[in-house]
């Protein structure tokens, strides 16, 4: 084990992130979360090629699961783990719930830890979720007549346009090329071919956000397994490995609106922990449950300067196979959908299946290291959990 370089944390030498399950996104679904987590569940032990009890760790995050929590469904699917994480955090969760295990696997806690996110989309369960999603909303913002994420992210996205210069054709930019990689990803919702013309004359929603602007929310999940890398290569399974990690929470709270996030304060240690840069990573997955999201991470992560997203998009070609900089090469959630907390999970298992020659379309060539990062639980100006991660490729 190496010895981490002075002021960085202990490295994740010897971690192995394995098995990367989709469960199929449906638009709305009959099933509860714990029918699509137990469907995630079975699928990686069955890819795993081992027992139910092998596994020995469980981390949980869903929205829809309530009022259950993880240690609800280790009665449900027959499990005794001796490690077990609830992680509710939105487009965070999926990193949050990968440093966590990782640790636990170096530690000795566990030996095998499934990291599953699911949710169900019913009948006015959305509706139902964003009435009583936090206390900060049901007091100061419902009352008041917004409601749901459209309002919050309409005043983000118009505080970026104003202090940036961004327009809508940017955002539309980053849309377009989205719909593209989705056309070939198998899970993907929405592949119908978008153009930037369709995208700017699509009904507003809450201005400056029209449809494109907006996730479809939908029942899915994904998962995938924590491990050492012996056991990974015991098993004959391809994996990939942790270069490093970053979490931050309510990052820059005295900002009146949300222009930037934690990764900013991190990105340095996550870059030399890694021991790579910006220029060094072949493919990077956001969290875009809307486009300007997105532009703050590629921002903040140091694909370019604050403000510079619309540049990058417009002069670096962020399709899988324009020879630029691959960018939610499943088509993210704007086009393959957003099934609730697995939206935290979806990038981590797509890098996954790329940098193990596994991808469900759009491969990106020669890819050996991808950037994930995740931003979510959000309140009335912004989200407050923020983190990222650098993969590399494994044994394949």
């Amino acid at each position: 084990m190496s010895t981490p370089a002075a002021g960085l944390p202990r490295g994740y030498e010897g971690v192995a992130v394995a098995v990367p399950v989709t469960v199929p996104y449906q638009k709305t679904s009959p099933h509860g979360a714990a029918w699509f987590i137990g469907q995630a569940l079975a699928r990686l032990i069955e890819g795993a090629g081992i027992a139910k009890a092998d596994i020995d760790g469980l981390a949980v995050s869903s929205f829809t699961l309530a009022p259950d929590t993880s240690v609800a469904l280790t009665e449900q699917f027959g499990m005794s783990p001796r490690w077990l994480e609830w992680l509710p955090t939105g487009g965070a969760s999926g990193v949050m719930a990968l440093r966590r295990a990782a640790r636990a696997i170096q530690c000795g806690d566990a030996e095998v830890i499934a990291c599953i996110a699911g949710d169900t989309n019913q009948p006015g369960a959305f509706t139902a979720l964003i009435e009583r999603f936090s206390n900060a909303s049901m007091d100061a913002v419902y009352p008041y007549g917004g409601l749901g994420p459209n309002g919050v992210f309409a005043m983000i996205t118009r505080h970026y346009m104003e202090r940036f210069g961004a327009t809508r054709a940017d955002f539309g930019r980053l849309c377009v090329a989205q719909r593209h990689n989705a056309s070939n990803f198998a899970h993907a919702l929405l592949k119908k071919p978008l153009n930037l013309e369709d995208y700017l004359a699509a009904r507003p929603v809450a201005e400056p956000i029209h449809l494109f602007d907006c996730v479809m929310p939908c029942a899915g999940a994904d998962a995938f397994l924590v491990m050492s890398e012996d056991r990974a290569r015991h098993l004959g399974l391809p994996y990939a490995t942790v270069a490093g990690a970053i979490e931050r929470h309510n990052a820059y709270a005295d900002d009146p609106v949300a222009w930037r996030g934690g990764w900013a304060m991190d990105a340095d240690q996550l870059y030399a922990q890694a021991g790579v840069g910006p220029a060094d990573v072949d493919l990077v997955e956001t969290y875009d449950d809307y486009p300007v999201i997105a532009f703050l991470q590629l921002e903040d992560l140091g694909f370019c300067a604050k403000g510079e997203a619309a540049r990058l998009i417009a002069e670096r070609p962020t399709t899988w196979d324009g020879g630029g900089l691959p960018h939610n090469t499943s088509g993210g959630q704007l086009s393959a959908g957003l099934a609730g907390a697995a939206g935290g999970y979806l990038g981590l298992v797509e890098a996954r299946r790329q940098l193990t020659g596994q991808a469900l379309g759009n491969p990106v060539a020669g890819a050996r290291r991808a950037l994930v990062s995740g931003y979510g639980m959000v309140i009335h100006d912004r989200c407050l959990c923020t983190a990222a991660t650098i993969l590399e490729a494994g044994w394949r």
